[in-house]
């Protein structure tokens, strides 16, 4: 096997600090890097050098074209390609890319998602290039991170909100930061790291399946005779050809200069993760929207397919994605580290009552940050997180909480030793707090992990509440601070006050128990079993203030938002449920009809012979028989439903319908169908089952 230099190989193909120190002017790479490092404004004077670096450094990567790479409000990025080429007379080209290329594109807006904010004749929409993420080279083109926004300036993707929602977070960090004194930070910055969770399956299995082909998902199937209960496929021994293809997904994000640093098997059969080290906010999204294209690509070139859908599916575990955040100078200083003794650390312990507060505040909203079809079959299934906001902090901080809240004083307590008791392995230290699998926001040692997101989607959204509810905090904090003699008396006070307000919130117990759900109702915490219920807060007046105040989002960017929500939703859902009808209409009846008369027959010719008994077979027959007429019936009443939601007005009562109504219709079809699977004669099965789909890949 090839010995691969990784240094060397990493960011090969990106337009990094290195590139561009040893190809632009000096006085235009540093221009460039204060943009990216400050958020400044760019100097437009500098765009074309820019340009022409990065056309001639793109070229000599193999590159011919380039494109303005964005996120629009569909999850998913979208790309347009033109060619470096310009005439110049006489049948003649030369390779040529301008810095008003660089700086501007212009893209068909009409057809994107808008939420009523364009009308279909108007098309106009622009894209900008964000300096603060690297550009890179990809399959023949240049990509160049860009915003996106309509001819009336309205956002009309994730990314310009999120660099709106960092450049909030760090105005109203550095506020708090010069009231401790701090004069030297300049900029702070969240970081995240998006562990990424993922199923895989043989290309042809899929390819059979066409739930799977339409929708990411098995809307139905029988469990396999083994699924996860012997607990042998978490972190066991990657198989031969998974391990190959991990290997090429590697190889490719580190070209991409991605830091893919864990790869394991997860809990399920055929399901894995991959999990890299943190990058700033606006690249981590860019980077984890890079790591699902290139896990699916890669997944094709070994027969297999990569699938993102958090429940593809039932009765195994689910894929979730777990957003690592934390916030940290431009000096390397992680601000949610608690340090040696958190007890005497009033910055520390500040900022963990802002962030205990934000989440308290606006646990609806970070609900809704989540919520999508896909995420619905995992949050509150005891396999996820529920679908209550509450924060985990470990019993070491929460002791700390309930001595400020009581008014005491902790004794600083020394990390303890952890000793097997065997000589030859080393003691170490255990970490001031334990993980909660359980908990949908969880504080772990210097960071907080947002565990609730599911694996498919874009976790700009839910970056962009965190930041803006915090920021928005960390502004009232610094209202109220500003101005007092002792600040230190001042701090201790608005503590102590934020952690009695806000105690609620922090649950650090088991999550998935009932007892739990009925002690969050009696907390006041909201509990938003689905999308729909989750998507109707969205426009809650007080989120409106939340993003219009601190400069995230518009009003009418909200409204739009919330149409696109209800939307989306019904989509899918419609697309599911089709899809599900002409499953069971064309393949699954018909095959179970043909089983019927083959058995039906074997009987007959079996009663011919005298002393053979056929009592069992009949049995089998008579009960087929019966779940064939319930599914006829389920899926003329799966229709019904369908005819509904058609006829229904509006993208949020449309939604409703699928929510209240055909999701419920479905969930009953399938059962019918599954049971069916368990006893129709495997040679007239019209599709692989869970057993062919999970174990051979």
């Amino acid at each position: 096997m090839e010995q691969k230099n990784i240094p060397e190989l990493f960011g090969c193909q990106v337009f990094n600090e290195d590139v561009m120190r040893k190809r632009l002017p000096r006085e235009v790479y540093e221009s460039l890097i204060c943009t990216m490092d400050t958020g400044g404004e760019i100097d437009a004077s500098i765009a074309d050098a820019v340009a022409s670096a990065m056309k001639d450094w793109a070229i000599e990567q193999g590159a011919t074209h380039y494109t303005h790479w964005f996120q629009p409000l569909t999850g998913m990025t979208a790309e347009k390609h033109d060619s470096f080429i310009s005439s110049v007379g006489n049948c003649k080209v030369v390779m040529d890319f301008s810095g008003k290329c660089l700086i501007k594109g212009e893209s068909d807006a009409s057809s994107f998602p808008s939420g009523g904010l364009r009308s279909t004749f108007e098309a106009r929409g622009y894209t900008m290039w964000d300096p603060g993420s690297y550009a890179f080279v990809r399959d023949g083109s240049l990509y160049i991170p860009t915003a996106f926004c309509s001819y009336t300036g309205d956002a009309l993707d994730t990314k310009t909100p999120l660099l709106r929602s960092m450049d909030a977070l760090s105005a109203q960090t550095l506020r708090i930061l010069r009231l401790f004194g701090d004069t030297a930070t300049e900029r702070v910055a969240v970081t995240v790291g998006a562990e990424q969770e993922y199923f895989i399956i043989d290309r042809k299995m899929y390819e059979l399946r066409e739930d799977l082909m339409f929708t990411g998902r098995t809307l139905f199937g029988a469990p396999a005779p083994k699924g996860q209960e012997l607990e042998d496929h978490y972190f066991g021994p990657l198989k031969t050809r998974i391990r190959a293809y991990m290997a090429d997904v590697d190889e490719e994000l580190w070209k991409l200069g991605i830091n893919s640093k864990t790869k394991h098997n997860e809990a399920a059969p055929a399901q894995h993760e991959l999990a890299p080290i943190f990058a700033k906010g606006n690249m981590a999204v860019d980077q984890n929207l890079l790591t699902m294209e290139v896990m699916k690509l890669v997944a094709e070139r070994h027969d297999l397919i990569c699938l993102l859908h958090e429940k593809p599916y039932a009765g195994v575990n689910g894929s979730g994605k777990h957003n690592n955040w934390s916030i940290c100078t431009d000096r390397g200083k992680n601000l949610l580290d608690p340090g040696k003794t958190p007890e005497e650390n009033l910055q520390f312990l500040l900022f963990l009552a802002a962030v205990v507060r934000a989440v308290d505040e606006y646990q609806e909203l970070l609900r809704v940050s989540v919520a999508h079809a896909g995420n619905d079959h995992r949050l509150g299934s005891g396999e996820a997180p529920p679908a209550i906001v509450s924060m985990f902090i470990g019993d070491d901080l929460d002791e700390l909480v309930d001595a400020i809240v009581a008014g005491q004083t902790l004794a600083h307590r020394h990390r303890k030793v952890m000793n097997l008791g065997v000589p030859s392995v080393p003691t170490i230290r255990r970490d001031r707090t334990d993980r909660n699998r359980t908990s949908p926001f969880a504080f772990t040692g210097n960071k907080f992990e947002f565990r609730m997101l599911g694996s498919s989607q874009n976790i700009a959204m839910p970056n962009v509440v965190l930041n803006t509810a915090v920021a928005r905090v960390l502004s009232e904090f610094a209202d109220e601070l500003t101005g007092k003699g002792d600040l230190a008396e001042a701090v201790t006070a608005l503590i102590r006050k934020t952690f009695i307000n806000h105690r609620r919130i922090i649950f650090n117990g088991n999550g998935y128990s009932e007892e739990w759900e009925k002690e969050a109702e009696r907390r006041g915490l909201a509990n938003l079993k689905t999308s729909v219920d989750a998507y109707r807060h969205f426009t809650d007046e007080k989120n409106i203030a939340l993003f219009t105040e601190m400069g995230v989002m518009s009003r009418t960017e909200i409204l739009s938002r919330a149409e696109i929500l209800f939307e989306n939703y019904a989509k899918v859902i419609h697309i599911e449920a089709e899809t599900m009808l002409r499953m069971l209409r064309r393949d699954v009846l018909p095959a179970v009809g043909s089983a019927l008369g083959d058995m039906a027959g074997t009987i007959g010719a079996l009663q011919d012979h005298v002393g053979i008994k056929v009592n069992g077979q009949r049995r089998t027959v008579e009960r087929l028989a019966e779940l064939s007429d319930r599914a006829y019936a389920a899926v003329d009443e799966l229709q019904t439903k369908v005819d509904i939601f058609l006829a229904a007005e509006g993208a949020e009562e449309k939604a409703a319908v699928c929510a209240d109504t055909i999701v419920p219709a479905m969930a009953g079809l399938r059962a019918v169908v599954d049971e069916m699977e368990t006893i129709c004669p495997a040679d007239f099965w019209p599709y692989p089952t869970y057993a062919e789909l999970i174990f051979r890949v």
